[in-house]
């Protein structure tokens, strides 16, 4: 229980006045009213109110950059310093169908990279990292620190779940952000990223900020917002940075669904997946090949790393993290081994024509209702059910073959999200061509 809401200096209610009338908040007054609540000497009621006063006044630059520092800090931080080779890192902020993590980190590292990649849990429409990864029968993700380490210093790379003991002050927050209808601040959004970020250690960072029906910022001018927020505040801190801004209107790659996506994942490590999966993993990569140095050219990076895909290199490093984490590599040549739904339903074109139209978040929520995903966090995901895309934006459906497939365990909510994907679908007359993928590089 938060019984004592005074900090040394101004009383809590002294600085949620300051913030509510305007006023700009210290490092020093940051870091009493984040260190006073992940203490419990400030209680929720308190902090409730500032994080309003925020969402309603904003916060500058270094009032952000300050937050994100000292958020970081508020638990264990990782060392990488003394890691052979550049640690490096990745984000993105969710998106339907988004496997890329699942292909990049294998990526990086045949690339020479170092990579320690903290990731998290499905919530939302949005998939979630660990949840694929466990689809993989054996494959841990609870890491102890030490472990997590060692996997990074003898291979050059590891990939596991987030622990309590780091950014606490991210975790209290964002539970207090999530009732308090205080998520969608960008100041705040900007500082829980960067926040894991920095303290995650890696010295090269690209974020891939999603736009369109399925992304978390909808609006292009919201998402360039956020993109140039992270990329100033993480320069600041001393981090080498850039945000790609991709498109979400429609799923990357063709499959929803945990195990369905370790599958994609899977395929494009053998050169043979869709082939915006694998365009976005190769521009993303590049910025981190780049900011380590290994090559000068954008075009040359991208182009070493669609190699390193179509040469088996990037598949043997998939393989040694399944083994190193105790996963059975087995399953990357043997997809039966995956959880697999007990049926296969088909989504019939209505009428013949081209795909206009293929709503993201229609079908991150009709897989939600499969099972795949988390209405709140207690939920439990079922990791073979999801929804099979075959036809995409610009593709000819042709009247009664199918637009798309549900994996299916259960009928409840089976009618629901057969009619969400059948309304996410729209076709029209005319040829249409599928969205640019990458919108916009923002660097510092």
């Amino acid at each position: 229980m938060r019984l004592k809401p005074r900090i040394e200096g101004m009383k809590t209610v002294d600085l949620i006045r300051k913030k509510r009338d305007g006023g700009t908040l210290t490092r020093v007054e940051i870091r009493n009213l984040i260190n006073g609540f992940v203490s419990e000497k400030i209680p929720d009621y308190q902090m409730s109110a500032l994080l309003m006063a925020i969402y309603f006044r904003g916060m500058d630059e270094e009032e952000t950059a300050s937050l994100t520092d000292i958020m970081a800090h508020s638990g264990e931080m990782l060392d990488l310093s003394a890691m052979s080779g550049f640690p490096v890192d990745k984000h993105s902020t969710g998106g339907v169908g988004d496997t890329t993590s699942l292909v990049l980190i294998p990526l990086l590292a045949s690339a020479g990279l170092t990579v320690a990649k903290l990731s998290g849990r499905a919530l939302g429409h949005t998939g979630g990292t660990i949840d694929k990864l466990e689809s993989i029968p054996g494959f841990r993700t609870d890491l102890s620190r030490k472990e997590f380490l060692a996997l990074v210093e003898d291979s050059g790379f590891a990939l596991a779940d987030h622990t309590e003991d780091m950014v606490p002050a991210d975790r209290l927050l964002y539970e207090l952000r999530d009732v308090t209808s205080t998520i969608d601040s960008l100041p705040l959004i900007t500082a829980s990223i960067m926040s894991k970020k920095i303290a995650g250690g890696a010295r090269g960072i690209v974020i891939d900020v999603k736009v369109g029906a399925g992304a978390f910022l909808p609006r292009l001018e919201d998402s360039r917002q956020l993109a140039c927020g992270l990329v100033s505040i993480g320069t600041q801190l001393g981090r080498k940075i850039s945000a790609i801004i991709t498109d979400m209107s429609q799923p990357l790659g063709k499959m929803v669904g945990n195990s369905l996506e370790v599958k994609e994942a899977i395929r494009t490590l053998k050169g043979e997946g869709p082939q915006d999966l694998e365009d976005l993993s190769c521009e993303l990569g590049a910025e981190l090949l780049l900011f380590s140095e290994k090559e000068t050219r954008q075009e040359d990076a991208v182009q070493k790393l669609h190699e390193l895909l179509h040469n088996g290199a990037a598949l043997d490093k998939f393989r040694t993290l399944i083994g190193n984490q105790s996963g059975d590599p087995a399953v990357i040549e043997d997809f039966s081994l995956l959880p697999t739904a007990s049926k296969q339903i088909n989504i019939l074109a209505p009428r013949a024509g081209v795909v206009t139209e293929l709503n993201a978040l229609m079908i991150g929520r009709a897989a939600n209702l499969l099972g795949a995903g988390r209405f709140v966090k207690g939920d439990t995901v079922d990791h073979a059910v999801g929804i099979e895309l075959i036809k995409k934006i610009g593709d000819r459906a042709e009247k009664g073959k199918p637009l798309a497939i549900l994996h299916v365990n259960s009928a409840a909510s089976l009618e629901e999200a057969r009619a969400m994907v059948r309304e996410a679908y729209k076709i029209g007359e005319r040829s249409v061509v599928a969205p640019e993928l990458v919108i916009e590089r923002i660097a510092a």
